[in-house]
């Protein structure tokens, strides 16, 4: 008892440790703010100190050109006029802002609603009971198409469906909020996260003047193969291990705690009058590409690597969300005016501010980040450096994983995170080969698997009071951040090492991450 009590004690001590360090970071709208700064002051003494990188840069239908780039100086009196005229620009055609506005608007007329968590609740409440913990996973998985409230609401549904078959609810909890977290990045369907971080990397291809396809697809094969693979590994990690842990003999079965979260009839209806609309949409949309010469096509009449039909995906997913959403709403009755559609729109919308307030800094950061010509020179001196010591291929895949995974630790904010690393990452690793698409994939499967032990998780008080409401009778332990860390440690390494290994096999065997955007350049 004395070493166990003295590991959990270390274990404590390591995630306070963690907790206070992250603690100290500042708001990701001044740290941008401070980059700024940062950047501008570095740009002044290196273009003072003649900083520059002579490489051989690829043109279009001739053979390679000697180029030299030099550091510019942001502080000098042209760079400051741009800065300053172009700033209103400058964020208006930040590439995520538009994107991921869009997406919002459109995914809140499927959220608000009710027809995702009418979906869900079906789903998992009509699954048998020897597929339930797999059903859950599943969803729980799919859950960040309704962005963070699927964190909350696939672990509350969880407990609610093992208590009313007898099972320790405590499972249903940490199973559900695994597989919403851990699996934040993985999806069968398309979420506002693979439009908010294609944009950003959109905007640093765009900047620094990779030829590569950059679109809200470009790691979605990817992400349906991690979908299926993430659901079998959290339904054995739970079944194998959680169960053993916390025990699954309960008590009798609570059909009440099931009646709660049983869907109406009215919801029922809804359902398929969105199930029809859905068929009636991807019939329109099939007919509209699938044929030669078709709308959708390319003149060649291709559709990858670039036709219409890729770049009009975000409309196309818009309208999607616009008409199953709307039949939803008119089907159980929570639509029952044309005002309630704007209205809706407008308060899912509201989630997306601290974004809106955090993307200036962050456009700016990036503008000036591409001006000062830093980009250029980092990723040509980091790919030199890659090349010497020999970190190409697997070995620099697993590093970079591994780095997002303990940054993530600190700073839970996937977009924050990116904005900062992607002008450094996606240029540097392009000079060794990978594609910015395989650049963004490495770097959310990263950034996905910690997600669940991240002690700086808004999350974390929500469980915790999920297990102390679900608390079995005799459980006489307190309920704390570390209870609900070392509940969820398996599934982190699990899923960390399952990405790794498919980032692995995708770079080994060249397959596609996406429609039109290969692994490597």
């Amino acid at each position: 008892m004395a070493e166990t009590k003295k590991k959990s004690t270390g274990m404590e001590k390591f995630i306070r440790g963690i907790e206070v360090v992250g603690n100290k970071l500042p708001h990701p709208f001044w740290l941008f703010v401070w980059l700024m700064f940062i950047v501008m002051i570095l740009s002044y003494f290196l273009s003072k100190a003649g900083v520059s990188v002579t490489y051989m840069a690829a043109k279009a239908g001739s053979d390679p050109v000697e180029t030299t780039v030099n550091v510019s100086n942001l502080l000098s009196v042209p760079a400051m006029r741009g800065f300053f005229t172009n700033f209103i620009k400058n964020y208006i055609n930040f590439a995520p802002l538009g994107l991921i506005m869009v997406m919002t608007l459109g995914i809140s007329l499927i959220e608000q609603p009710g027809l995702i968590s009418a979906f869900m609740r079906k789903t998992i409440m009509g699954a048998p009971s020897f597929l339930v913990t797999a059903t859950l996973a599943l969803i729980g998985i799919n859950a960040n198409l309704a962005s963070d409230a699927g964190i909350i609401f696939t672990p509350a549904i969880g407990a609610a469906i093992f208590k009313a078959l007898g099972r320790n609810p405590w499972v249903g909890i940490i199973t559900g909020f695994a597989a919403a977290t851990g699996g934040f990045t993985a999806n069968l369907f398309v979420a506002g996260t693979d439009g908010l971080l294609a944009g950003i990397t959109e905007s640093v291809v765009k900047g620094t003047g990779l030829n590569a396809p950059t679109h809200i697809l470009i790691n979605w094969y990817f992400l349906i193969v991690a979908t299926v693979i993430l659901t079998i590994i959290t339904t054995f990690i739970t079944e194998k291990f959680t169960v053993k842990l916390l025990g699954d003999n309960t008590s009798k079965k609570d059909a009440s705690y099931l009646k709660e979260h049983e869907v109406k009839p009215e919801e029922k209806r809804g359902l398929r009058w969105a199930g029809i609309t859905l068929l009636a949409y991807i019939a329109i949309i099939a007919v509209l590409t699938i044929p030669q010469g078709s709308f959708f096509r390319a003149d060649d009449g291709t559709i990858v690597p670039s036709s219409p039909f890729l770049s009009s995906i975000v409309p196309i997913l818009f309208f999607l969300f616009f008409f199953v959403g709307s039949a939803y709403g008119l089907g159980a009755r929570t639509i029952k005016k044309a005002e309630d559609v704007p209205k809706y729109m407008q308060k899912g919308m509201a989630g997306l501010l601290s974004f809106l307030v955090v993307a200036l800094p962050a456009a700016m950061f990036i503008q000036l980040f591409n001006d000062s010509k830093l980009t250029t020179i980092l990723a040509v001196k980091g790919g030199q450096l890659i090349e010497r010591l020999g970190l190409g291929g697997i070995p620099l895949i697993v590093i970079f994983v591994l780095l997002v995974s303990f940054i993530n630790l600190f700073m839970i904010s996937g977009s924050a995170k990116w904005l900062i690393l992607a002008p450094i990452f996606v240029p540097m690793f392009a000079q060794v080969g990978f594609s910015p698409a395989f650049t963004q994939i490495a770097y959310r499967a990263g950034d996905s698997s910690t997600n669940i032990i991240s002690p700086l998780s808004y999350y974390l008080p929500v469980i915790i009071g999920l297990l102390e409401q679900y608390k079995p009778e005799g459980r006489q332990e307190k309920v704390g951040i570390g209870s609900v860390i070392s509940y969820s440690l398996p599934y982190s390494l699990s899923y960390l090492v399952m990405f790794i290994l498919m980032l692995i096999i995708w770079y080994v065997f060249k397959l596609p991450l996406g429609p039109g955007t290969p692994t490597t350049l």
